[in-house]
């Protein structure tokens, strides 16, 4: 049963930089989504185009702004920052964003983290460590190297699987995202579980969206999380967890491997009821919802004035506009054209 609206009164001038951010929904918002980047290294098939065309640098944040950014929202709130892209690590110098940002522990910031397609990884990963950062998502699809290269395209499988030992090696909390593909990897989801629950590690599988300019080939590519678990349940014991990291998943805990296993379904089981975050494009545009156009421009804020009043009243404005769920089902049916904004515009 998704929320009702309420009534959402703009705090005082003088309070808000303090204020809790709450939309019209009453659905209080703890957590970000910052892209540092649009960049990837990669190309993934369901995330963008081979041959892109990305922001020139000049429309990006700066780092400075960025964690000037952050600041504000942890000091409305906020409890958890995870840094995104494009794949974030290509950003020149994004150590020292990590470095600022891990000065807000204990001013309200409770978690710093990423998710990476780890071919990066094995450079940064004891840095990231130092910097507080003690989680990371990882997204691997496939551990056929084949496979893997069909999907990203320009990807390497061994620098990924180096990325992910370096990081464990760090004392980093690994956890890898796959996106259920039709045709492509419904043969591997048992023996990617079993991989990664071998090396401590927990597996959150997620249903591909209706996004980007190949988002009619995503919709054909589709496959319900329903029949993933359905494929996991003839092999293994799953019995819903009490874990819950603060994201959409919905998680379980496997008898046989003492590890735990994530569904995020944004299509066959919507979580909009409990949503709990933004998105923050690395232009600086907020995206209150990732199934919704609308956005609010957080950079003209940013740089109008060197106090933050603008950006404080620009955030209560996203509050109010917020809406009450997406229309990835309205895409998928036809009734609405998908979106063609890709994944690495808005922040992964």
């Amino acid at each position: 049963m998704r929320p009702n609206k309420v009534e959402n009164p703009v705090p005082p001038a003088e309070n808000r930089a303090s204020a809790a951010l709450v939309d019209s929904y009453a659905r209080r918002i703890d957590y970000i989504r910052l892209s540092v980047t649009d960049r990837c290294n990669f190309r993934c098939v369901y995330c963008m185009s081979e041959n892109m065309n990305f922001l020139p640098k000049a429309d990006l944040l700066t780092l400075e702004e960025l964690e000037r950014l952050s600041a504000a929202f942890v000091g409305r709130g906020v409890r958890k920052i995870r840094i995104t892209g494009g794949e974030p690590l290509v950003r020149r110098n994004v150590m020292s964003l990590f470095l600022g940002l891990s000065r807000l522990f204990g001013k309200g910031l409770d978690e710093l983290t990423l998710t990476t397609n780890g071919a990066l990884l094995a450079r940064h990963a004891q840095e990231l460590a130092d910097c507080g950062v003690r989680r990371v998502n990882v997204s691997l699809d496939t551990r056929d190297a084949e496979k893997f290269r069909a999907i990203t395209r320009w990807g390497e499988l061994a620098e990924v699987l180096a990325g992910v030992e370096a990081a464990r090696a760090a004392g980093l909390k690994v956890k890898i995202n796959c996106v259920a593909l039709k045709g492509v990897n419904e043969d591997e989801f048992l023996s990617l579980t079993e991989w990664a629950h071998g090396f401590g590690m927990d597996v959150s599988f997620i249903e591909v969206m209706p996004l980007g300019e190949d988002a009619v080939h995503n919709i054909e590519s589709f496959l319900s999380l329903d029949a993933v678990a359905a494929a996991l349940a003839e092999r293994l014991t799953l019995s819903p967890s009490t874990h819950a990291s603060g994201g959409p998943a919905h998680y379980f805990d496997v008898a046989e491997t003492g590890g735990r296993v994530g569904f995020i379904t944004p299509l066959s089981q919507h979580f909009c009821d409990s949503c709990n975050r933004v998105r923050v494009t690395c232009t600086g545009q907020l995206y209150t919802c990732l199934g919704q156009e609308d956005r609010v421009d957080l950079r003209g804020p940013l740089r109008s004035s060197p106090d933050d009043s603008a950006l404080h009243a620009a955030l209560d404005e996203a509050m109010r506009r917020k809406p009450r769920g997406h229309d990835f089902v309205a895409q998928w049916s036809g009734a609405r054209a998908p979106s063609r904004r890709p994944m690495s515009l808005t922040g992964g």
